[in-house]
């Protein structure tokens, strides 16, 4: 199994804190199929670096720098996410695939993504394309 981020600790904290208050080590676990022995490694570091408040047996939550930073990845799992949607890839592959791209993607990139899918949906030659590229992707099925 490959070894977590702590962008995708990040995240899950986020879920968990949005969802439950905070992230208990135990949900964190099972969110991301670790063991919580690690879960609880990774949250001290996460706290060293002043992204996260850590309690034991209470869990975690994100201090303003945490928020911060998940926000800024929501807006790039955001931006990929719709770019595969515009695409035509359904729904929870979307999602999956969006994960994935988040965290692999330099910062000028992931602006010129945002900004053609700004121009798709915003400016009549943007839209008259998908309309395009949506035909053709009927013809090539």
């Amino acid at each position: 199994m490959r070894k977590k981020t702590t962008e995708e600790y990040i995240e899950i904290i986020c879920l968990l804190e949005k969802q439950e208050g905070r992230a208990q080590t135990g949900r964190i676990a099972e969110a991301i199929n670790v063991k919580p022995p690690s879960v609880t490694e990774m949250l001290r570091k996460l706290e060293q670096k002043g992204l996260i408040v850590y309690e034991s047996y209470a869990g975690a939550t994100l201090t303003p720098v945490g928020e911060e930073m998940a926000r800024d990845l929501l807006g790039r799992h955001r931006t990929f996410a719709n770019l595969l949607e515009l695409l035509g890839v359904e729904g929870e592959t979307a999602e999956t695939d969006a994960c994935q791209f988040e965290h692999h993607v330099s910062p000028e990139t992931l602006e010129r993504l945002r900004l053609f899918l700004e121009f798709l949906s915003e400016s009549p030659d943007g839209r008259g394309c998908l309309a395009a590229f949506k035909e053709f992707q009927r013809h090539e099925r």
